[in-house]
């Protein structure tokens, strides 16, 4: 088949389609894919065709003032071209990124979405998604969350009229339902089922568990000596200023631990003491270095949190934006490692959650058995699959 990939290119929806097209070009299809031209190479690397993707504004600035719809229509315009070339059989977009899963629609080829995290639509008496609640225990706790039901409503019910507005300058019909992002033919949740709480899912919604990518690099070992290996992680989209990276080094350096820490290659390069007992490093390679460590210190972006899990190791989440804190609050769930609140991202904060942490062989346990169900299902082949099926 030929499939049309479309994501937006930023790691943590990037990476997942990117292993997406390896997958399906394995298989023997032929892949296009659209994303930002920072992924070119690896695109390229995998025989995949790359393509472009238009770069805009997601959010409007003082400086930047387009809406995101009308960024939307600007983006299915300059996309429908490319996929008219590429005749298509299927396409797949990623949640984020309207223009290929519209520009895919206005020349007829069926749409399916890759969810790269975990699910944001929850059923009623369930907390809002992305606020950091936990599943509620007693039926006055979903009682409560319910009582919100209308407010959350009134949101997705503006999404959609503006999503509609938008399909409606494009010539397409209006959709019925909220999160109109997520296709109604297929959606693939791509996360760890045991983040996912208990829910019915509908026909064409498959949890399938985590798409790992990650661009070549090297591992790093930890500095001499003994005593426990913590990875310190940051986000590579959020916390420009690097706290949560300053306190780990200053929260750890008395601590009778090793330390590895990155800053992930973002520029310019923080200027952070380094006590004797870390490393730190600008790049390095998570699925080979994650393996030789105890604890992942992370703000929870769902890839490196995945990355860790898949490792079988538990991890400390210090949530910064975004799903960050629906990941913390599922991990605290879970009971897969230590949910540090953004105010708490002191150093004191950091050596107290990693003291606990270690401190706990039931967080170990779980963050083992996560990662054997990881590496016994393999995510890609049941994504490809998936589509071959419904395609």
């Amino acid at each position: 088949m030929r499939i049309f990939l479309g994501a937006f290119g930023d790691p943590g929806h990037a990476f997942p389609m990117l292993a997406l097209g390896e997958a399906l070009t394995a298989r023997g299809h032929t892949v296009a894919l659209e994303t930002w031209t920072r992924w070119r190479e690896p695109a390229e690397a995998a025989g995949m065709t790359f393509l472009a993707a238009p770069e805009y504004q997601v959010f409007p600035t003082r400086e930047r003032p387009l809406q995101p719809y009308a960024a939307a229509v600007r983006a299915a315009r300059e996309t429908r071209p490319a996929v008219r070339d590429f005749g298509p059989d299927a396409a797949v977009s990623d949640i984020l990124t309207l223009a290929p899963a519209l520009a895919a629609e206005l020349e007829g080829v069926p749409v399916a979405t890759l969810i790269p995290h975990l699910h944001p639509d929850l059923p009623s008496g369930f907390p809002p998604y992305a606020i950091g609640a936990r599943l509620p225990r007693t039926a006055a706790g979903r009682a409560l969350w319910r009582s919100t039901d209308g407010l959350i409503r009134g949101g997705l019910e503006r999404g959609r009229r503006e999503l509609n507005e938008t399909r409606r300058r494009l010539g397409l019909p209006p959709l019925p339902h909220v999160h109109t992002g997520i296709s109604r033919s297929l959606a693939l949740v791509a996360t760890l089922p045991q983040l996912e709480y208990p829910r019915d899912w509908a026909p064409h919604e498959r949890v399938i568990g985590p798409l790992l990518w990650e661009p070549p690099a090297e591992p790093v070992a930890p500095p001499p000596g003994e005593g426990p290996v913590v990875l310190v992680a940051p986000s590579t989209a959020q916390d420009p200023d690097h706290e949560l990276l300053r306190a780990s080094l200053a929260g750890l350096a008395r601590e009778r631990v090793r330390v590895i820490a990155t800053w992930n290659g973002r520029e310019p390069a923080p200027a952070v003491p380094v006590p004797g007992n870390a490393l730190l490093v600008p790049w390095l390679s998570y699925s080979r270095t994650m393996p030789a460590c105890d604890v992942v210190v992370c703000h929870g972006g769902h890839g490196t949190l995945m990355r860790a899990l898949a490792s079988g190791r538990p991890v400390v989440v210090c949530p910064a934006g975004g799903d960050m804190p629906e990941n913390a609050a599922r991990v605290d769930w879970a009971g897969l490692g230590v949910r540090l609140p953004r105010r708490a991202c002191t150093p004191r904060g950091v050596r107290l959650a990693v003291r606990r942490a270690l401190a706990r062989p039931a967080l170990r346990a779980g963050a083992e058995a996560a990662g054997r169900w990881i590496a016994s299902h393999d995510a890609r082949a049941r994504a490809a699959g998936e589509i071959e099926r419904w395609a």
